[in-house]
């Protein structure tokens, strides 16, 4: 039997080994020295604690940027360029949630709330690094027990209760179909590697068109889809958005969207190779690229309406999310590596906008009462530097240029334009995300008036941190630079694109 390189393992996990010591470290300050202080105190002092092992967290994925591919555990495990910079990601998110989080309310519990909100991190680096069934549905676990968790972290309120028995159930049901789905890969193919999943298809003569792998492949896209909230497995975001504190809101709309898509990304243009079918217009064929177009359509369709008619700001960025994860699987839909790189792009636009915005959420409804739209009438007096943000954020959702979300969705349907050039057989999914890119901004200027444009009854100015306004700004301008410069992050992710993604398709 070949031994366990066990330095090699430690070194191609560090970060999560750092960050899981953090988690420790935190529960441990928080119940040996910090229990007795005043709460902002306790949660400034682990919140620092939390930062300070998040950056130390990256120092082992810069040594090993651009080294070779690793892979750990029987490629249970892999480290490469591609990987390493959605872990920075993932980070990033994590430092900025934590930020949002010393300025907010997050109860009695603070040693806890920060080290669940690292185990969290931990489980959607490890999502990311997986190459493996049993190891995906693992890390995919530890992502969605910790956010369980966080979303209950207001026990004392009758929303957050609802919102996360409602998360749980949900949660629990899509991985039951996750995992039936798997075990089905598993049982017609003998594999649990993507890439040895692949070659099974690809190699066995007739097993594309089994049934009991298209069973499979449909329970799998069932499963990923309740986690990344598309039609009809969506009905659990609005409430748990609404219900969960917003910090945590926050994380779920944006580090476990960008894991869950990441490995969907994989499991899809690795594992399931071969058995993209086709969603061109008169030519339609069973593969997962027509399950994903169907759901495209109607997390477009759905979110968007429904959205319009909310009152509740958090509601609003929910449904908001639903149609987001529509126009992500245009780049899904598109099965090539423009199409894949559209989609690691925008959900790194995507996930900055969405959690700019929740966390001018979180800084603002703290301190007007509420987070229902009347709240934010004359906001841009009160709080005109966080109310500027806002509209930076909500217009780069809105897919608006020169910001980010707009260079986003540009190169998403240009990726399935480019997909069948000749025939323009998406072109029917790209006017549909156009029309209702346009439909998302009526509502997204609906928030924007009750902040600028209607006079709110107070009229007393809101004080917020600097930290946490230095922040947001910074995230701020990252969406901006993201649309008016994006050439160095698309080049970065077209050198970093796995050479499997890269062959996927003519």
């Amino acid at each position: 039997m070949t031994p366990v390189p066990y330095f090699d393992v430690l070194k191609g996990l560090g970060a999560e080994v750092i960050l899981t010591l953090t988690a420790l470290v935190a529960l441990t300050l928080d119940l040996a020295s910090v229990r007795r202080a005043e709460m902002s105190v306790r949660s400034r002092t682990i919140g620092t604690t939390a930062v300070v092992g998040l950056l130390a967290s990256t120092l082992p994925l810069w040594q090993q940027l651009n080294g070779p591919r690793m892979v750990l555990l029987g490629g249970t495990l892999a480290m490469d360029d591609l990987i390493i910079f959605f872990k920075l990601v993932i980070v990033a998110l994590a430092v900025i949630t934590v930020l949002i989080s010393m300025d907010f309310d997050v109860g009695r519990h603070v040693g806890e709330y920060y080290a669940v909100l690292l185990f969290g991190a931990v489980g959607m680096m490890l999502l990311i690094s997986a190459e493996e069934l049993i190891t995906i549905f693992v890390a995919l676990e530890l992502t969605s027990v910790s956010l369980y968790i966080l979303t209950a972290f207001h026990k004392g309120e009758l929303r957050s209760q609802e919102a996360a028995v409602k998360y749980f159930m949900f949660g629990a049901i899509s991985s039951a179909f996750l995992l039936f789905g798997l075990s089905y890969v598993f049982g017609v193919t003998g594999a649990t590697g993507l890439q040895a999943i692949q070659d099974a298809v690809k190699n066995t003569g007739g097993l594309a068109m089994s049934p009991l792998l298209a069973t499979g492949l449909l329970f799998t896209i069932v499963g990923f889809g309740f986690k990344v909230a598309v039609v009809p497995f969506h009905l659990w975001a609005p409430d748990a958005y609404e219900g969960a504190p917003t910090p945590v809101t926050a994380y779920i709309a944006t580090g476990s969207k960008v894991a869950s898509f990441f490995i969907l990304l994989k499991v899809l243009f690795i594992g399931f190779a071969g058995l993209q079918g086709s969603a061109f217009w008169g030519n339609f064929a069973s593969g997962w690229t027509m399950l994903l177009a169907v759901t495209a359509t109607l997390s477009m369709i759905l979110g968007n309406c429904a959205a319009i008619v909310q009152h509740n700001v958090k509601r609003l960025l929910a449904y908001s999310s639903i149609a987001q994860a529509g126009y992500i699987f245009i780049g899904l839909v598109a099965a090539t590596k423009m199409g894949a790189n559209s989609v690691l792009f925008y959900i790194i636009v995507y996930a900055l906008a969405n959690l700019g915005a929740f966390g001018v959420v979180a800084a603002l409804s703290s301190r007007a009462g509420g987070d229902e739209m009347q709240n934010f009438d004359g906001m841009a007096r009160r709080a005109p530097f966080l109310s500027l943000l806002m509209l930076i954020f909500v217009l780069s959702l809105a897919g608006i240029p020169p910001l980010g979300g707009f260079f986003g969705k540009f190169y998403l349907f240009a990726s399935a334009v480019q997909r069948d050039a000749q025939h323009f057989g998406l072109l029917w999914l790209v006017i549909l995300g156009i029309v209702m890119s346009a439909v998302s901004l009526y509502y997204y200027l609906i928030l924007l008036k009750h902040i600028y444009v209607i006079d709110g009854s107070d009229q007393s100015p809101i004080i917020t941190p600097t930290y946490l306004n230095v922040a947001l700004g910074l995230v701020a301008l990252a969406v901006v630079a993201l649309g008016v410069y994006p050439k160095p992050i698309l080049e970065l992710l077209n050198n970093f694109s796995y050479s499997v993604i890269a062959g996927l398709v003519r």
